[in-house]
């Protein structure tokens, strides 16, 4: 993306097409001024001021909306019936170590077979995609085995 003094050309349009509407508003809110050269510098300034904080805050609302997912309580039948929303049950299944001291047989009853193999100590459940920026690969719930039973869980991002 072309840039000037370290700022997208994009938000060179942007911010004058958003304050076109804030300035109307400003006007608005001070239409019953009496001194009306006062209220026209007042009615910049404001403009001028207001316009930017509103474009971050706009941007910080698309970036909370874009990333946000609920974390649910582990439902192993809802678990087992929607694989590409399965990131909602992770944070639960991470931290309140449910699967800790398991078996892989009691790992394979609550989380279902996904062709891990028993003779491997590291199994892997695909997670669906984590809705973030820029994130393009499934995550994964990662599950690690000593002895048969499991002693770490954690979440890869790929």
């Amino acid at each position: 993306m072309p840039e000037l003094f370290g700022i997208s050309i994009e938000v060179y349009i942007i911010v004058p097409v958003l304050g076109i509407p804030v300035f109307f508003l400003w006007r608005w809110i001070f239409k019953k001024s009496r001194n009306e050269t006062s209220t026209k510098i007042a009615i910049w300034i404001a403009t001028i001021i207001s316009t930017p904080i509103i474009y971050a805050l706009l941007i910080l609302l698309w970036f909370f909306f874009t990333s946000y997912y609920p974390n649910r309580d582990f439902n192993e039948k809802e678990w087992l019936a929607n694989k590409d929303q399965r990131y909602e049950y992770s944070r639960y299944i991470i931290k309140s170590k449910m699967l800790i001291g398991k078996t892989k047989n009691d790992v394979r009853k609550i989380l279902g077979d996904e062709g891990n193999l028993d003779s491997n100590d590291n199994w892997y459940y695909e997670l669906g995609f984590t809705p973030e920026i820029g994130n393009i690969d499934p995550d994964e719930l990662d599950i690690e085995f000593k002895n048969g039973k499991v002693v770490s869980v954690g979440q890869h991002h790929e």
